[in-house]
């Protein structure tokens, strides 16, 4: 019997938000991402392993580590300024 299981990331971009960046001190464009790290059996994802928000500099690529609670406050925050829900995010 041959078993195949292992793991996938999966990358999902959340939103853009634009401050000034820790690295580079300019004001960009930054990129917020969600990494999902998910057990799989037979390529199919079966249960989330991990879970890790992070955002991204458009400008030097530095990262700087979220917390899942930053992540959905950017996402808040992001949804009142533009007077509506986001589609596909989960509040």
């Amino acid at each position: 019997m041959l078993l195949l299981f292992g793991t996938r990331a999966y990358l999902e971009a959340m939103l853009t938000v634009t401050f000034v960046c820790h690295f580079c001190g300019l004001a960009v464009p930054q990129q917020v991402y969600r990494r999902v790290n998910r057990f799989t059996l037979f390529f199919i994802p079966l249960f989330t392993l991990s879970r890790r928000h992070f955002v991204e500099c458009s400008n030097c690529g530095g990262t700087t580590a979220l917390t899942e609670e930053q992540a959905n406050h950017a996402l808040e925050w992001s949804a009142a300024r533009a007077g509506g829900r986001i589609p596909g995010a989960s509040y």
